[in-house]
């Protein structure tokens, strides 16, 4: 009984596959070479950048940090800004954070 189900089954595939490509309104699918065909992913930024962008960054956040230090050293405890500090640390972060990225993609280890 479990074999003439089986049959059965595959008879039905067979006889619905064989519907689908007779029908002329069906929807065919896309052929492969289209879906090969899309574009390349590429950088955007170009290569030829990278050790310039990291210099500049490098030394924005390092100018940050040394400013977030000057400014920590040289004022007191009641005159500091909590929104000034978070600022000037999340500038610092962003700055060397990206600075050693194009650092390491201009050394050639891709992250």
């Amino acid at each position: 009984q479990l074999r003439l189900s089986v049959n059965a089954a595959r008879d039905f595939t067979l006889r619905i596959q064989r519907q689908n490509r007779a029908s002329p309104h069906s929807p065919s699918p896309p052929p492969a070479a289209a879906a090969m065909a899309s574009k390349p992913v590429t950088a955007p930024v170009p290569i030829t950048w990278y050790p310039t962008l990291a210099v500049f960054m490098l030394s924005i956040g390092l100018l940050i940090t040394a400013s977030f230090f000057i400014y920590e050293a040289t004022s007191s405890r009641k005159t500091r800004s909590l929104p000034k500090e978070l600022t000037t640390g999340a500038l610092a972060s962003f700055f060397l954070g990206f600075g050693s990225l194009f650092l390491l993609l201009a050394s050639g280890v891709y992250v």
